[in-house]
Parts: C-alpha cells; sequence; structure tokens
C-alpha cells in the first residue's frame, strides 16, 4: 500500500510538472506566433488566455505534493548545527520532536484547508478564467498537507524505530552506479540535515 501510494505521489508530482511546462511552452509559441505576420491568421484565433491561469493552479497542486514527497524522501534543507553536536540521546529527542510539530503544523493547515474547502464548495464561486470550481483549486492545501502530515509521521516512526532518516545523495544521478573505487567529491557530511543517531558513537 505505501509503494502504491509513494508511486502515485511521484507520478502526480511528475504529470503536474509535465503538463505545466507543455501549457507555458505552447502559449510562449503561440504569443510569439501571433506577434509575426505570416503566422497571425493561422494562431489569431486560438485563445490561450487560461494558459496562465491553469499553469499556476498545476504548481500549487505540484508544490503542495513535493512538499510531502521532500518530506519522505530527505531534500528539505534545514540548518542544524547545533542539534548535529548534541549526544545521540538529545539529539534524537529533538530530532523526534521536529518531526512531530512539523507534523502537527501540517494537520492543523490539512484540517483548516478542509473547512475552508468545505464552506467554498458550497457557493458559486469559480477561477476567473478557466470558470472551474474554486473549491477544486483549493483542495490542494487539505490534500496536501494531510499527506505532508502523514509523511512527517512516518519518517518520525521510523527514526524511532531504526534512529536513521531519510536522506537524499544530491550528487546522484537516477540510472547510474557508481563506479568502484572513485570517491563521490560532492557527498559532503555537511550540517544541513540532522545525522543520524547511529553516527555518534556516544550512547549518552
Amino acid at each position: 500500500m505505501l509503494k502504491f501510494l509513494d508511486h502515485l505521489e511521484e507520478w502526480l508530482i511528475a504529470s503536474l510538472m509535465a503538463a505545466a511546462t507543455l501549457i507555458t511552452f505552447v502559449a510562449v509559441v503561440h504569443r510569439y506566433a501571433a506577434g509575426t505576420e505570416l503566422l497571425h491568421p493561422l494562431v489569431s484565433h486560438i485563445n490561450l488566455a487560461w494558459s496562465q491561469e491553469l499553469t499556476i493552479y498545476l504548481f500549487v497542486w505540484m508544490a503542495k505534493f513535493g512538499a510531502a514527497y521532500g518530506v519522505r524522501t530527505g531534500i528539505h534543507v534545514g540548518v542544524d548545527v547545533l542539534i548535529n553536536r548534541l549526544r545521540d540521546k538529545n539529539r534524537a529527542r529533538f530530532i523526534v520532536f521536529g518531526l512531530l510539530a512539523g507534523a502537527l503544523f501540517t494537520a492543523i493547515v490539512g484540517t483548516l484547508g478542509a473547512a475552508f474547502v468545505w464552506e467554498i464548495a458550497h457557493t458559486d464561486q469559480t477561477s476567473a478564467d478557466l470558470e472551474v470550481p474554486m473549491w477544486i483549486v483549493y483542495l490542494a492545501v487539505p490534500c496536501g498537507s494531510l499527506l505532508m502530515c502523514f509523511r512527517f509521521l512516518q519518517v518520525a516512526w521510523a527514526f524511532v524505530k531504526t534512529g536513521s532518516l531519510p536522506k537524499h545523495d544530491h550528487a546522484h544521478v537516477e540510472g547510474m552506479d557508481d563506479e568502484g573505487g572513485v570517491d563521490n567529491w560532492y557527498a559532503l557530511d555537511d550540517n544541513l540535515h540532522p545525522h543520524d543517531v547511529s553516527r555518534r558513537g556516544d550512547k549518552k
């Protein structure tokens, strides 16, 4: 079930990004084509005034689900210089507190967002260009926030059980295997993420 949710999340983000990029590209080409004497008669009757609005909505949905994906994969950046200097026991407490605080915050945002969507759904409010019901647009807030809340709880539970946090190697390219004996010069041991409990020798 979790693997299905992971794949659905990834495909949804990729599809939204691809759709927004394609629509933006078509709109730009149409704008420049309409400004030329040769192509103006062919494209002037095509109305793409809705493209900017749709692109914005697609990026909003992508950002909300992308934030949840970031929690699951550990790509969110945080400055944790002080936390990484703490002993394992204290560092673990701060990490769990931070994850649970994130879960609480996103749960509140998701709940308030759901209440707002429920109110908007009982009105006739529509978007300016697409004229779609605005509750569909605002639905990104509760859906994305509650998914992000679930990811915070998922990471917190895994950390309590294993002492490890999800890591994202910014230098890794998907589909390319590391060659044996070659060091990754870009995989720096920085303080942008909390260290795993198991990385420190002291257990006090």
